[in-house]
C-alpha cells in the first residue's frame, strides 16, 4: 500500500530544547494513524511540522510524493488540519466562519455554498448554523473546527487531540465522523492522550514520548510485540504469589493476581489443575488481554501522563 506521508530523521528543536528527535513514521494510504504521548510529548510539534505551520531543523518529510520544504503549496490543497486550539470567530456564525475558511481555500460561490451544507449536516450542525459561534459547546465548537477542515475536500487531514474537553455526544459524533471519512477514502492523522481513543479509531500507531518514536506499527503488532502474556486468578486459596514453573513474575492486582508468563497458556492449565486438586473455591482465572495502558507503563516506566 502506498505512504501518503513519510517522517524520515526528523529533529526539531525550541531554545535549546530538543522537541523531536530523530522521529521516523509513515502513514499508509487510506489508513488511519494514531499519534499516542502524553501532552509534551512532541505531537503537535509533529503535526505543525505535517502542514508547514513549522519547518524542522533537519530531516525530510513527504506528502504525496513532495517535500514539505519547497512543495507545501501544492501539499496545503491536498491536507485538511484541525488543530488543539479552536480556530474560529466567535462573534460570527458557523456559515460565516465556514464561509471565510472556505475562501481562504479559494472556494467560492454556489460551490462553497454547496460544501458548507454538506459539511454541517456532516457535524450534526446544521440546525445550528446561523447562530454565532460564541454560543455554541465546546463540543460543538470542536465539530466546526473539523469543518473547516473538509471544506477544499483534502485527501489526508491532520487532526490534533480533537476531543479534548468535549461532551460525550460530540466525542461520539467526531467518532462517526471519522469512521465515515475513512469509508469515503480518506487518509488521517490522529493525535490524543487516550488510549481507548488509538483502540477505537486507528490502524496503525506511533507512541511519542519526549520527542521520541518509541514504538510503532499495526495496533496488534505492537501488543504482539511489548505486552506482557498473563494469566490473572482470583480465589480465596490464593492468599500469596503462587509458585508454577513458568511464571516470570507475580503481582498482586486488585483482589487477584496477575501471573506473568512465557507460556500462558499452560500456565493457565497448571493454574486450573491446582485449583482443582485444592478443591479451591475460584472467582476469576483467565488470560489477561494485552493492553495500550500496559505497552505504555513497560517502554516508558510510566503511566500516561495528562
Amino acid at each position: 500500500m502506498t505512504n501518503v506521508l513519510e517522517v524520515a530523521d526528523v529533529v526539531k528543536g525550541y531554545g535549546g530544547k530538543t522537541a523531536l528527535d530523530k522521529v521516523n513514521i509513515h502513514v499508509r494510504e487510506g489508513s488511519c494513524f494514531g499519534l499516542l504521548g502524553p501532552n509534551g510529548a512532541g505531537k503537535s510539534t509533529l503535526m505543525k511540522l505535517m502542514t508547514g505551520i513549522l519547518q524542522a531543523d533537519s530531516g525530510i518529510i513527504r506528502a504525496f510524493d513532495m517535500d514539505t520544504r519547497h512543495q507545501m503549496s501544492k501539499i496545503r490543497q491536498l491536507v485538511g488540519y484541525v488543530p488543539q486550539e479552536i480556530t474560529l470567530y466567535e462573534k460570527l456564525s458557523a456559515v460565516q466562519n465556514l464561509k471565510f475558511f472556505g475562501e481562504m481555500y479559494g472556494v467560492k460561490g454556489a460551490e462553497l455554498k454547496r460544501r458548507i451544507e454538506n459539511v454541517l449536516e456532516q457535524v450534526g450542525l446544521s440546525d445550528r448554523a446561523s447562530e454565532a459561534v460564541g454560543t455554541y459547546s465546546g463540543g460543538m465548537k470542536r465539530r466546526i473546527n473539523l469543518a473547516a477542515a473538509l471544506l477544499h475536500q483534502p485527501q489526508l487531514v491532520i487532526l490534533d487531540e480533537p476531543t479534548v474537553g468535549i461532551d460525550p455526544q460530540s466525542r461520539n459524533h467526531i467518532f462517526e465522523m471519522i469512521r465515515g471519512l475513512r469509508k469515503e477514502g480518506l487518509t488521517l492523522v490522529y493525535s490524543t492522550h487516550y488510549m481507548e481513543e488509538v483502540e477505537a479509531l486507528c490502524d496503525d500507531i506511533a507512541i511519542i514520548d519526549h520527542g521520541s518514536v518509541i514504538a510503532q506499527g499495526s495496533l496488534h503488532e505492537i501488543l504482539e510485540r511489548h505486552a506482557d502474556k498473563a494469566v490473572y486468578v482470583e480465589s480465596d486459596h490464593i492468599t500469596e504469589p503462587p509458585q508454577l514453573s513458568g511464571i516470570i513474575q507475580a503481582s498482586a492486582r486488585g483482589r487477584g493476581w496477575v501471573l506473568e508468563s512465557e507460556q500462558p497458556l499452560n500456565t493457565l492449565h497448571d493454574m486450573s489443575r491446582l485449583l482443582a486438586e485444592a478443591g479451591a473455591n475460584v472467582h476469576a482465572l483467565e488470560l489477561v488481554k494485552p493492553s495500550l495502558d500496559r505497552v505504555f507503563l513497560k517502554l516508558t516506566g510510566t503511566a500516561l501522563r495528562d
